[in-house]
C-alpha cells in the first residue's frame, strides 16, 4: 500500500484527506491515481498523521516513482550542434552545472522562514499576465487580506515588488523631502538602515538611541521632539530582528502624533506573529515583508499608507528621487481605478502571498498570534533548562524571535555549523556588537510549529553536551512538553469557565 492510499485509510475517504490537509479534492485524487505523495509534502504528511505515515516514507516513495533528472541537458545536442564543437563554449561555465534541487532544511533562523505546502503548490501554477483580468480580480483580494493582517481599512495597502528592504526605502524615498527632520529611533540593526535611508533621501536625522536588546525610550523621543519641533517624521522598528527585541508601537505613534509629525514603522517581523493594529494604533505608514510570519516565499514587501501620507506625498513640490518607487505611479497599477501598466509584477510570488495570507485568515488573526506566543512559552522553558540567558528582558520579548546569549568557552559558529550539518537545523547568529555573543532562534510562520521546539532543543542539547557542557539531554524537551502541559491546563479551565 503506498503512501496515497495509507492516506486514504487512515482519515476514511479522499474528501477526508483533502480537509485534513486544507486541500482541492482533485490534489489528493492526483496523488492516488498516480501513486505517490510528492515529496515537498513530506513534513506535512508526518505532521497531520502524528508520525503514522513519516516523512522518510514519503520521500523514499516518491524518489523511487519518480526519481530526480540530475542531466540539465542531454549528451547528445540538438540541432546537430555537438559537444565541444559549439562557438559559444568559450563563455559557457568550466564544470557542468545540472539542475538545483536544494537540502530540506528545518528553519529556525530570522529568516526565511519554512513554507506551507499550500504555498508552495500555489506558487508554481500556471503565470499569466499582471494586467490579466483574473489576476486583476486576484489583486483586490490580496489587498483585503492584507488589510485584514494590518487590521485596517487604508485604501493604499498593497505589497511592493522587492524585499523588506525595498518596503522601507518606498516609505522614506515618498515620505522625506531633502531637509525635512526626521527623528530616527535605533536599538538595534535596522534603526540603522532606518537612519541610512533618511541621510540617502537628503533628510536631517536626529537619533535617539538605545541599547541593543532594550525597547526604544518613549521619554527619549518625547525630549527629542520637544527639542526639534520642526521634524516632519519619526521612525521605529516595532520588532528588532537582530536582538528579537519588542518596542511599543502604540505609546511612540501617539507620542510622535502630539507633536504633529508622521511616523514610519517597521514591522517585518511583528506581522502575522504579534499584534499589528495600524488602525487602531492610528499608525501612517508601515511596511513589512513576506518570508517571516507570513510563511511566504521572499520577495515581496506589504506596505499600508493612511490618507495623511498619500495626500503629503501628493503635495510634494519636488520629484520623488526614484521611478520604481514613486508612490504616485504606483497608485496607477495598485489603486481601485482600472489598472496601468508601471512593472512587470512578479505574479507567481503574489499567488503565493495570497495563498499565505489566506492560511491566516482560516486561522484567525488572534489564533495566529497565540500560536507564536504558545510555541515561545516552550522553547524559552527548554532553552532556560539548559541554562541559557535571553537577552532581552520578559516583558519585552518578541515570542517569533528569540535571542539567547551563547555559554562561556563555546564556538558558536560550530555549533551552528554542526546543527545545520548533522541536523539540517538552521538557527540564526548575532549580529553587529552581538556578532559571536548570542543565537537567534526564530518561530515565525510555517516553521513556529510544536516540533520543530522539540527538534531544535534536542538537537542544541546533545551538540553542546558533545562538546563537553554540562547539559542533561532530554531536561529540555521535559521542560517544552511541561510548558505545554501547563498552557493545556490553563486553556482548559478558560473554556470551562466560559461555558
Amino acid at each position: 500500500m503506498n503512501c496515497a492510499q495509507q492516506l486514504v485509510e487512515l482519515f476514511g475517504s479522499q474528501a477526508d484527506v483533502a480537509r485534513a490537509f486544507q486541500l482541492d479534492r482533485a490534489v489528493v485524487n492526483h496523488w492516488v491515481k498516480i501513486g505517490y505523495v510528492p515529496a515537498r509534502w513530506a513534513g506535512e504528511v508526518e505532521r497531520v498523521t502524528g508520525g503514522k505515515v513519516s516523512a522518510v516514507e514519503v520521500l523514499n516513495e516518491a524518489s523511487a516513482v519518480n526519481p530526480v533528472r540530475v542531466k540539465s541537458r542531454p549528451d547528445d545536442a540538438p540541432f546537430g550542434i555537438q559537444p565541444g564543437q559549439d562557438a559559444m563554449n568559450t563563455y559557457a561555465p568550466s564544470k557542468r552545472i545540472h539542475s538545483f534541487h536544494p537540502p530540506q532544511r528545518t528553519l529556525m533562523g530570522p529568516g526565511p522562514t519554512e513554507i506551507h505546502p499550500r504555498v508552495l503548490t500555489t506558487m508554481s501554477q500556471p503565470a499569466i499576465g499582471y494586467l490579466d483580468p483574473v489576476f486583476v480580480e486576484m489583486m483586490e483580494e490580496l489587498k483585503s487580506l492584507l488589510r485584514y493582517v494590518y487590521q485596517t481599512k487604508n485604501p493604499l495597502t498593497f505589497p511592493i515588488s522587492g524585499p523588506g528592504s525595498v518596503g522601507m526605502e518606498y516609505c522614506f524615498v515618498n515620505m522625506v523631502a531633502p531637509g525635512d527632520k526626521v527623528v530616527v529611533c535605533v536599538n538595534g540593526v535596522f534603526g540603522g538602515r532606518m537612519l541610512e535611508n533618511v541621510i540617502r533621501c537628503g533628510g536631517v536625522p536626529v537619533v535617539v538611541e538605545d541599547t541593543w536588546g532594550t525597547p526604544v525610550d518613549p521619554q527619549k523621543l518625547e525630549d527629542a521632539l520637544k527639542k526639534n519641533k520642526d521634524t516632519k517624521v519619526v521612525a521605529f522598528v516595532q520588532a528588532e530582528t537582530s536582538t528579537g527585541c519588542q518596542s511599543d508601537a502604540r505609546l511612540l505613534t501617539q507620542i510622535a502624533h502630539k507633536h504633529g509629525a508622521l511616523v514610519i514603522v517597521d514591522a517585518v517581523t511583528s506581522l502575522g506573529g504579534t499584534p499589528v493594529k495600524v488602525d487602531e494604533w492610528e499608525i501612517d505608514a508601515i511596511y513589512s515583508a513576506s518570508q517571516k510570519c507570513l510563511s511566504c516565499t521572499p520577495g515581496l514587501s506589504p506596505v499600508s499608507f493612511s490618507e495623511a501620507v498619500v495626500e503629503r506625498v501628493k503635495k510634494r513640490k519636488d520629484r520623488i528621487h526614484s521611478w520604481f518607487m514613486d508612490m504616485n505611479l504606483l497608485l496607477g497599477y495598485w489603486g481601485a481605478t482600472t489598472r496601468t501598466y508601471h512593472h512587470t509584477a512578479p505574479t507567481n510570488s503574489l499567488f503565493a502571498l495570497h495563498e499565505a495570507l489566506l492560511l491566516i485568515r482560516e486561522e484567525g488573526l488572534e489564533n495566529s498570534w497565540a500560536r507564536h506566543q504558545r510555541h515561545h512559552v516552550a522553547l524559552k522553558a527548554g532553552l532556560e533548562a539548559m541554562g541559557m540567558k535571553f537577552l532581552v528582558a520578559e516583558k519585552n520579548q518578541l515570542p517569533q524571535m528569540n535571542a539567547v546569549y551563547c555559554p562561556a568557552g563555546v564556538a558558536e559558529a560550530e555549533v551552528r555549523k554542526t546543527l545545520l550539518t548533522e541536523f539540517g537545523l538552521e538557527i540564526g547568529a548575532g549580529l553587529g556588537p552581538l556578532a559571536g555573543k548570542i543565537w537567534r532562534f526564530g518561530l515565525m510562520g510555517y516553521s513556529c510549529r510544536p516540533d520543530n521546539v522539540m527538534l531544535c532543543l534536542s538537537a542544541l542539547g546533545s551538540v553542546l553536551s558533545d562538546m563537553g557542557l554540562p547539559v542533561h539531554v532530554g531536561d529540555a524537551e521535559a521542560a517544552a512538553h511541561g510548558a505545554y502541559a501547563q498552557m493545556h491546563a490553563k486553556d482548559a479551565q478558560r473554556k470551562k469557565r466560559a461555558a
